[in-house]
Order: structure tokens, then C-alpha cells, then sequence
């Protein structure tokens, strides 16, 4: 028995920190990517198409990214994707030296970015879809708290990282590192043997297939109320999640420290709340923490919202941050548990298609809104949305899945 579970452990290990150090390198590089063009065009124009270009394709490819993950070996799929994202780089790295004219160099950095965008997209559904493979059933919450965990202290890390090296450096050099976290995060993957999966019949095609999955994951009762709350909660957590240097610059007068004090908070918050869900595992109930890390992240969007002081702004910065670790926790296992696992693959690819389509659909909507309505309001707003949708649907008992 200690065996078992010492082999679970270490295999479960492997794959997630291969996973993280991939998601590192490819962080840095996308950091580096924006700012480089940031500074060298200083138009708002680029900045909007390399955003579409992060996005955008990856919205695109995750519905037949799912079915793939269904179909094929699940670890050849993350392997291939981690390949060719890190060619793509190796390949501009390689033209940079080789292109002289600024709008060739622009229009070479966005193809690498769809490709990049590309990639994820049919990596991460394959990620999700293989984790519940790993680990037994009752730990599930724990390992997609430390995953949640490890993908924080990555997000907290890259933007120094990213910054030290284009100070020190050059942005082609920067290149590298996604090249060889890839070719580390591969290696690691390489020992790691996933067991197999459910077969699943091949002589339907990409497209019927794709539609099955979109048709099973909101036709299945439980399944279809899990992604109607996690695509209300992306489009309502744009206002307080993705505008808070705008609210920070408003609200608090200028300043970077201002705004890396928010990021490190709400890094810091994620990465205790996944740390969190890694210890404890959530409520025996997976609904009930759903429900409150929803209701907690609800009413800390109120407070960002109505804080008169910056201290109490990062205050409820911190807690909203735990709350969304938490969150996304639940969701990650509700489903991993829920969903048939022939099906996994395609239900992980509707939830990425919903996150790459929710938010910019959300920055599309409160973007503008902002500039013609007091954005306090807008997330104060949001806030309350939420916290009513969910105590709706816990009086509905829509969530007692």
C-alpha cells in the first residue's frame, strides 16, 4: 500500500512540476513578447492584436484540442504541443538577427504568437483531461490545490524573471528559456507513465465528435450547471480580476509600486488558497466549497470595489485572491470527477474555449463601460452579481449537483 501511494505521489510530482517549469518558461516569453512591442511601437493598435493573438486561436482550436485528448495518447499530445511551441520560438530566435524592417518583425512576433497561442490550446485540455489519471479520486481536490499553488508561484516569479533578463539581456535571448524549459518540461514528462485511457471509437469524424462533446457537456445535468457557473463567474470577475490597475490608477493616484504591490497580493492570495486546497482538500462537499469560495469571491469584489483606503484595497485584494484559487479549485475537480472520461478531454476543451472567449467578451463589454461609467460601480456591481446568481442557484438547488 505505501508503495502504491509512493508511486501515485512521485508520478503525480513529475508531471505537475513538468508542467510548471513548461507554463514558466512560456510565461517569461509571452511577458517579454508584449513588452518588447509595448516599448518599440508604443501603439495601442499592436498591443490589442498581440492580445487577440494570445487569445483568440487558442479560443479556436480548444474544441478540437478536446476531442484530440479523447482520441489520442494524451501524453504525446502535451509533448507534441510543448514541441511545437518551443520550434516556434527557436524560429524567431533564429529570424530575429535575419529581419530588418520593424512592420516584418511585428507581423513575425504575432505568427509566433498564434502558434504559441496554438499550442496551449491543445495542451491544456490534454493536461486537465490526464490529471485525474494520476491520483486516486479522494485526493483530487489536494493535487489541483498544489497545482494551483505551483501555477501562482509561477506567475508571481516570470514578471521578475522576464525583467531581469530583458534588463540584463537582449529579447532574443529571452527566447531561450522557453525553449529550454520545454525541453526540460518534456524530459520530466518522458518519465512519467500516464495509465491508459478509456478507447474511444475513431470512425466518427473531428466534427461530429467535437459536437458530441459540446452536446454532452450541457446536456449532462451536472456537467452543464458546473460550466454555467464557471462562464458567469469569468465574465463577472473581469471587472475586479483583469481592470485593477485601471481602478488602482483611478481610485489611488499613480504609481508602479502601487500597481506591484496589487500583482504580488494577488499572487501571494493564490498561491496560499491553492496551498490551501492542497492541505485541507476543500469541504467534503465539493458544491458547498464551490458555493462559498464563489460567495467569498463575490463579497471581496464588493469591497475592491467600495475601499476608501489603497491598505484595505490590497486587504481585499488578498482574500479575493484565496477565494479565486479556491474556486477554480473546485470547478477543476467537480469536473475531473463528474465528467465520463472518455469525455474529459472535450469537457476541458469547452471550459478553455469558455475562459479564451468569457474574457475578452468581458474586457470588450466593461472596457468601454469603464470610460463612461464609474468602473467602483461596475465592479461593485459585478460583485453583487454574483453573489446573487450564486444564492440563486443554491435556492434553485442548481448547484446540489
Amino acid at each position: 500500500m505505501e508503495r502504491a501511494q509512493n508511486r501515485w505521489k512521485r508520478r503525480t510530482a513529475l508531471f505537475l512540476g513538468g508542467q510548471a517549469i513548461t507554463l514558466f518558461g512560456s510565461t517569461i516569453v509571452q511577458m517579454a513578447i508584449v513588452w518588447h512591442v509595448t516599448l518599440k511601437t508604443s501603439s495601442g493598435g499592436w498591443v490589442a492584436a498581440f492580445t487577440i493573438a494570445a487569445y483568440l486561436p487558442q479560443f479556436l482550436i480548444s474544441f478540437f484540442a478536446g476531442v484530440w485528448a479523447d482520441r489520442y495518447d494524451r501524453k504525446k499530445l502535451i509533448i507534441l504541443a510543448d514541441g511545437v511551441i518551443a520550434l516556434a520560438t527557436l524560429m524567431m530566435f533564429w529570424a530575429i538577427p535575419r529581419i530588418s524592417s520593424e512592420p516584418l518583425m511585428l507581423t513575425a512576433l504575432l505568427a509566433t504568437s498564434i502558434i504559441r497561442s496554438l499550442g496551449a490550446g491543445v495542451q491544456t485540455p490534454a493536461v486537465n483531461a490526464a490529471t485525474p489519471s494520476l491520483a486516486p479520486e479522494e485526493n483530487l481536490a489536494r493535487v489541483n490545490g498544489i497545482n494551483a499553488t505551483l501555477q501562482s508561484i509561477v506567475q508571481f516569479a516570470a514578471p521578475a524573471v522576464a525583467g531581469a533578463v530583458l534588463s540584463t539581456g537582449t529579447f532574443r535571448s529571452a527566447l531561450l528559456i522557453d525553449v529550454a524549459t520545454a525541453l526540460l518540461g518534456v524530459g520530466l514528462l518522458s518519465c512519467v507513465v500516464l495509465p491508459k485511457q478509456e478507447a474511444v471509437k475513431e470512425n466518427a469524424s473531428v466534427w461530429a465528435e467535437m459536437k458530441a462533446g459540446i452536446a454532452y457537456s450541457f446536456s449532462d445535468k451536472t456537467i452543464g450547471k458546473i460550466l454555467t457557473v464557471y462562464g458567469l463567474w469569468i465574465l463577472l470577475s473581469v471587472p475586479a480580476g483583469f481592470m485593477a490597475a485601471l481602478l488602482v490608477s483611478r481610485a489611488y493616484g499613480g504609481g508602479y509600486w502601487r500597481l506591484t504591490a496589487v500583482e504580488l497580493v494577488g499572487f501571494a492570495g493564490m498561491a496560499l488558497g491553492g496551498a490551501a486546497m492542497g492541505i485541507w482538500g476543500g469541504f467534503k462537499s465539493r458544491v458547498k466549497t464551490l458555493a462559498v469560495g464563489l460567495l467569498v469571491v463575490g463579497a471581496t469584489t464588493v469591497v475592491m470595489g467600495t475601499a476608501p483606503y489603497f491598505l484595505l484595497y490590497l486587504a481585499a485584494t488578498f482574500a479575493y485572491s484565496v477565494a479565486v484559487a479556491v474556486t477554480q479549485t473546485a470547478v477543476m475537480t467537480l469536473v475531473q470527477e463528474k465528467a465520463e472520461s472518455a469525455t474529459l478531454g472535450r469537457v476541458f476543451g469547452v471550459m478553455g474555449a469558455m475562459y479564451s472567449g468569457f474574457l475578452p467578451l468581458g474586457m470588450a463589454i466593461f472596457g468601454p463601460l469603464a470610460d463612461i461609467a464609474p468602473l467602483q460601480a461596475i465592479i461593485v456591481g459585478s460583485g453583487v452579481a454574483l453573489i446573487l446568481t450564486t444564492l440563486g442557484l443554491r435556492a434553485k438547488n442548481d448547484l446540489n449537483c
